[in-house]
């Protein structure tokens, strides 16, 4: 059984899978090698994915979601017809639309996967992350980053040792590694970036722009109008593309207002110029973590042999140029920023179900490739004083086991609250908390005196699990996670339901919508046979009763069919088409 790569992006998305020992990209089903990350619901409904959400945009922004990724691991839920849905579940709307492209492109059952996700996610917003696998029927292989899937692909054929910077600027988050490939190892030497910067945010300033010098040149207020600021959104995206082959170019979006004297059209010209001056600061606020990033790898910029571009908004020609500038090197284009992820991806899918399976001729054409990433984050615990203890620092090499013994700070405590974070500054206050650990039934005794043995264990998806032992009695006593944010499992088991269910009702009406198209064909070429002179006068009776009944039986609204009903339009039609 075939096992794929996901690069679940922000903007878009891609699946690859590795076929003859080759990493290749599978098309879906609308022709196109990405899909947008884009869920929408109809107005009766039914639930919408990639492209054909994406197109109904403007006409429907309040029940349309985009860039759900930058909400991961977060407590955000989009609420929609009285029902509310969380990130996970968006996100496992998408992969499910991902994996049904993959299964009918490998002509079999998919239920294994690799998923990416940006180097610089926290514990939650992995976790979030193969929860959406989940949900979605996927069994999660491993999550990995998005850079060091690049580089995985990158070095499936450039086997040479070298010293890589992989600069991913997507749409949504930004990351900076620097990776050392050589002798089948592909090891992350330090990672660093920004979950916050993307492709949309270049958008959102052009956008505003565009929306601001519309009102102040025609007097037209449109930023209350969500359809409107939509379709500016999307020509500001568009823009953008254009421009990075262009010097100039124009946005046309005719009766986007209107005012007491009538529809108000806007037509502007937008610059090259013009938007790198609007977008400096975004591009300029990368240049801390590629600093960071080489300064945690302990190499010079000049030790770089290689730059290599990831991601769709790399394609601005003035990141290219700051890149340029940061590293003193041109940037490799000897891989596709839009799909060297999802192929990275699939080549690391290949390689763990080789492995697991002991079949080499699963893996990818070139041998077994070992990849050693690293935590992005360093995990702390909070102490005395409200001070983030540093437990296991960032960047360390994955996976990671740590112990520490703690103690109880007051006298005759009978349990112990450990808060967990990550983040890098040095009050807990200022880091962000992933779990706090409640270590129950510890027996009554002056402050300092009970000894517990605290396991942190991080797998190789980047993801902490914790155990607990009381050394003093050798009993092994139990934490309880608590993370607000994340679901439980009463909650993904709820959403995989809801996902299926939803999946089978989606299937039903579009087999129902194709039948009815069907119907209306057929009603039309007996029509056509109809008009003609070659039937019999019985044969005339029979054809125009069965065209009637199959008529009468269209007539009824899909949503107040019976399965009665159902069925004696298969039957109808299965009769019309006998006769024509």
């Amino acid at each position: 059984m075939s096992a794929i790569g996901i690069d679940l992006g922000t903007t878009n998305s891609c699946v690859a899978a590795v076929e003859g020992g080759v990493p290749d990209v599978i098309v879906n089903a609308e022709g196109e090698r990405t899909t947008p990350s884009v869920v929408a619901f109809s107005k009766d409904g039914e639930r919408l994915v990639g492209a054909v959400a994406q197109r109904q945009t403007a006409m429907n922004p309040e029940r349309t979601i985009a860039s759900v990724k930058r909400r991961m691991g977060t407590d955000w839920r989009a609420k929609v017809d009285g029902e509310d849905f969380s990130p996970q579940q968006l996100s496992a709307m998408i992969l499910r639309k991902l994996r049904r492209d993959a299964e009918r492109h490998l002509g079999e059952e998919v239920q294994d996967a690799v998923i990416t996700v940006p180097a610089y996610f926290n514990d939650m917003q992995r976790n979030a992350t193969k929860d959406a696998g989940t949900i979605a029927g996927l069994n999660v292989l491993r999550i990995i980053n998005e850079p060091t899937a690049a580089a995985l692909a990158y070095g499936l054929d450039h086997g040479d040792a070298k010293r890589v910077m992989v600069y991913d600027l997507g749409g949504g988050t930004f990351d900076v590694s620097v990776i050392e490939i050589g002798d089948g190892v592909i090891e992350v030497l330090a990672t660093a970036g920004d979950n916050h910067l993307g492709g949309d945010d270049f958008d959102e300033r052009l956008a505003e722009h565009l929306i601001e010098r519309f009102e102040r040149e025609t007097g037209a207020r449109m930023s209350s109008d969500p359809m409107a600021c939509e379709r500016v959104r999307e020509a500001a995206e568009q823009a953008k593309r254009e421009l990075s082959s262009m010097e100039s170019t124009t946005v046309n979006l005719p009766y986007l207002a209107q005012d007491a004297n009538g529809p108000v059209h806007l037509e502007q010209t937008v610059t090259r110029a013009e938007f790198e001056r609007l977008t400096r600061d975004l591009v300029e606020s990368t240049t801390e973590a590629v600093n960071q990033t080489l300064n945690d790898a302990g190499i010079a910029v000049s030790e770089l042999d290689e730059v290599l571009l990831v991601g769709g908004s790399t394609r601005i020609p003035a990141v290219q140029k700051h890149v340029r500038a940061l590293t003193g090197k041109t940037p490799s284009n000897s891989i596709n920023p839009d799909e060297c992820v999802a192929k990275g991806a699939a080549i690391q899918a290949a390689t763990l179900m080789g492995a697991r399976s002991g079949c080499t001729d699963l893996m990818p054409r070139g041998g077994e490739l070992l990849l050693l990433d690293v935590i992005p984050i360093s995990f702390a615990i909070e102490t005395v004083g409200g001070v983030a203890t540093r437990v296991i620092e960032r960047n360390t090499t994955l996976p990671v086991h740590y112990e520490q013994v703690f103690t109880t700070a007051a006298a005759f405590q009978t349990k112990v609250e450990i808060n967990v974070m990550q983040g890098e500054r040095p009050m807990a206050a200022d880091n962000r908390s992933i779990g706090k650990f409640t270590l129950k039934g510890i027996k009554r005794a002056p402050a300092g005196t009970p000894q517990i043995n605290v396991t942190f264990d991080i797998d190789a998806n980047g993801i902490l699990t914790v155990a607990a032992k009381d050394l003093g009695t050798g009993n092994e006593q139990s934490i309880t996670i608590t993370d607000s944010e994340r679901l439980s499992d009463s909650e993904i088991a709820d959403a995989i339901r809801d996902a299926e269910r939803y999946e089978a009702e989606d299937a039903a009406k579009r087999a129902s919508m194709e039948e009815r198209t069907r119907a209306q064909q057929l009603l039309e070429q007996a029509h056509e046979k109809l008009r003609g002179k070659e039937l019999e006068r019985e044969e005339k009776k029979r054809l125009r009763a069965s065209a009637a009944n199959v008529q009468r039986l269209l007539s009824k609204r899909p949503e107040k069919m019976t399965d009665e009903d159902k069925a004696k339009l298969g039957s109808a039609i299965e009769e019309l088409e006998s006769l024509v």
